[in-house]
């Protein structure tokens, strides 16, 4: 297997390239546009097949173009909702990923699960998203990270789309006990409260 993470310091955002070198198969998740020279590059480089492009969740309102532009990679996007004639699994290679859908930060977000890692975009951040601070639905993001993402096994890695003021990896298990949202500190009423308040997440 091949797993590389891209880090877009100005961005403070977080791309990943994962790849059955064997077969040849690679997925890319929350890739750039901006990113697109070298994530052909590097798909070049190890003679690898673009398989799916994976979308935690979108922003194309603010940024018009990037749909557009990531679909010149010539692989199927999935963004929103997971493939209906897959049972949620996506293969590539000897690899699968599973799509799980986690709405919160965005109405339609996904997060994939690879072997004992999860990408989950924003999920974890919560006010760390440069294009949306506030969860536009927040009731849905509690239900996704303490009923989705806190019932997988403690190990379980956790890969952020957004780094800025967040780590970009985590487990499940260090988020259960120290999330300042999600680990029990506050109540879901509270967490409500202060995230549709303005400036509660300053």
């Amino acid at each position: 297997m091949y797993f590389r993470i891209l880090h877009d310091e100005v961005a403070d955002t977080m791309s990943y390239l994962l790849a059955d070198l064997d077969a040849g198969s690679a997925v890319l998740i929350d890739p750039r546009s901006a990113d697109l020279p070298v994530l052909r590059a590097m798909l070049d480089e190890h003679r690898l097949t673009l398989r799916w492009v994976l979308r935690t969740h979108e922003h194309d309102g603010q940024m018009t173009r990037e749909a557009d532009a990531l679909r010149t990679l010539g692989a199927p996007c999935v963004s929103q909702a997971a493939p209906e004639d897959n049972d949620g699994f996506l293969a590539f290679g000897s690899e699968h990923m599973r799509v799980i859908a986690t709405p919160g930060q965005t109405p339609g977000c996904l997060s994939f699960l690879w072997r004992d890692r999860l990408f989950c975009g924003g999920l974890m951040a919560v006010d760390t998203c440069p294009y949306q601070a506030r969860p536009a639905l927040p009731e849905a993001l509690w239900d996704s990270v303490v009923h989705k993402v806190f019932t997988l096994p403690s190990e379980t890695l956790l890969f952020s789309n957004h780094a800025h003021r967040a780590r970009a990896v985590s487990n499940v298990l260090e988020q259960r006990r120290w999330h300042p949202w999600f680990a029990g500190v506050v109540s879901r009423d509270e967490f409500l409260s202060r995230v549709t308040t303005p400036d509660a997440t300053a």
